[in-house]
């Protein structure tokens, strides 16, 4: 066995308070496509690049454009929890692990049983009118076509982050009291290349930080220990 995974292994079993800060590379074993790879959205075609459809603006001008990509792109409902959301849930349940910050919002974490999820970037699994703010189910806007529309003519919106929109401050809040009380901060599928989200490890006050990713960050240099590979393989052998 690889012998960074050996010590990962002794870590996690010496730890009491760890803290996940996990990116699309958390989900992509589980068939959802990342942003940033050879097969991510960034280097998919569409009519629009993937960054300008996901946009608050784009949303506002272009509402059936941005649909159609959701729907098809976003929404994963067939996806189901890999051996990294599993070993997170477990470690939760033996009461290693405080909690899991999420960039992704398919809400796999929840599925494979994690109580403490900080959604950095929102839901698929939950949406709201964009006027009057009533929530509805997440059927209203992951099926069918065209543009979902509010009992008040408004539109129908995932609570998601989309470009150009602020994350929510409570949530930011609590991600970084969460890091910095962590024993131990392991970061996973993330390239760390999206902020303000990425900026939250600079709360960690420990000295296990751990990176598991199959390529280099901008952060592999104030690592600790740095695990290459694929994260569901990688969670697999702890």
């Amino acid at each position: 066995m690889d012998q960074a995974i050996v010590t990962l292994r002794q870590w996690v079993a010496e730890s009491e308070n760890i803290v996940f800060f996990g990116g699309a590379g958390v989900s992509t074993e589980s068939g959802i496509p990342d942003f940033r790879s050879v097969d991510g959205l960034y280097n998919q075609k569409w009519k629009y690049p993937p960054e300008t459809i996901i946009s608050h603006s784009f949303f506002e001008r272009d509402p059936e454009e941005f649909y159609r990509f959701y729907r098809e792109k976003l929404v994963a409902k067939d996806a189901r929890p890999n051996a990294a959301h599993l070993k997170l849930a477990q470690w939760e349940k033996e009461g290693r692990l405080r909690a899991v910050l999420t960039q992704n919002i398919d809400g796999l974490h929840q599925a494979a049983g994690s109580k403490e999820v900080l959604e950095l970037h929102g839901s698929t699994h939950r949406c709201y009118c964009a006027r009057c703010r009533k929530p509805y189910p997440p059927s209203a806007i992951n099926e069918g076509t065209g543009v979902p529309r509010c009992d008040c003519g408004g539109v129908i919106r995932p609570d998601v982050v989309l470009y150009e929109e602020p994350l929510d401050e409570d949530v930011l809040h609590r991600a970084a009291m969460h890091i910095r009380a962590a024993d131990m901060l392991i970061i996973g599928g993330t390239s760390l290349a999206v902020y303000p989200a990425a900026g939250l490890i600079n709360y960690y006050r420990g000295s296990r930080l751990v990176l598991v990713n199959r390529g280099v960050t901008p952060r592999d240099g104030d690592a600790d220990l740095i695990v290459r590979g694929n994260i569901g393989q990688v969670f697999s052998q702890l």
